[in-house]
């Protein structure tokens, strides 16, 4: 996990709708997470990969990032492909893997509605990203799965997200010395659609570490 610094309260309520639904989910699903998402990985790592936000039967249920749900499959699986997790992804938290080398966060650590942020709640969630960033004392490499998480990264940086195009694949050097690297996201509808296959997305995760060798 990442600094408890670096995380909301477990009964944040800067993102009024969010907290709402969180209630609600917690009415409906008394025995899921319903909570803020902290980050989960390697307090040393070298690469931070940032997603959206937490899934509703994902994150939010299981309380680790890219959990339970069809995208997590891909993502952990990818990062074993490149050496960065150990132990068998069981899609639940205490299948006992462990990252290498990475730390996976969100631009919004609450789960929102039909899976869609308001650009007010990203921009509020930003501070809990760059407290995030700024524990990885070994960061070099992002990778932003989907323009949100893109966007999101370029402003914790303090720099404007049109001023970067987003591309799967693309690479953009930060201020400060790290790197960006976009994926698309490992969604479920993404992968459904052939818009992201499992060669796409393992090929973004390779560069990075070949770039960084």
């Amino acid at each position: 996990m990442t600094d408890a610094s670096a995380a909301p309260s477990p009964d944040c309520q800067l993102c009024p709708r969010l907290a709402g639904f969180r209630v609600k989910q917690r009415v409906a699903h008394p025995d899921w997470f319903n909570a803020p998402v902290p980050g989960f990985g390697d307090p040393d790592a070298w690469l931070a990969i940032v997603g959206l936000a937490p899934g509703l039967t994902g994150a939010n249920r299981t309380g680790r990032p890219f959990t339970g749900d069809h995208a997590g499959g891909l993502l952990y699986k990818t990062l074993a492909k490149v050496g960065m997790m150990r132990g068998d992804y069981g899609g639940h938290a205490q299948d006992g893997v462990t990252l290498d080398g990475a730390m996976i966060l969100n631009a919004v650590q609450c789960v929102p509605p039909q899976n869609k942020p308001t650009a007010a709640e990203i921009n509020m969630c930003r501070q809990f990203l760059v407290a995030a960033l700024e524990c990885l004392p070994r960061l070099c490499t992002i990778i932003a799965l989907g323009t949100v998480a893109h966007a999101s990264v370029l402003r914790a940086h303090g720099e404007v997200p049109g001023r970067y195009k987003f591309g799967h694949g693309a690479e953009h050097a930060l201020p400060g010395g790290h790197l960006l690297i976009d994926s698309y996201h490992c969604s479920r509808y993404n992968q459904n659609t052939g818009r992201l296959t499992d060669t796409m997305f393992e090929a973004v995760f390779a560069r990075a570490v070949a770039l960084r060798s």
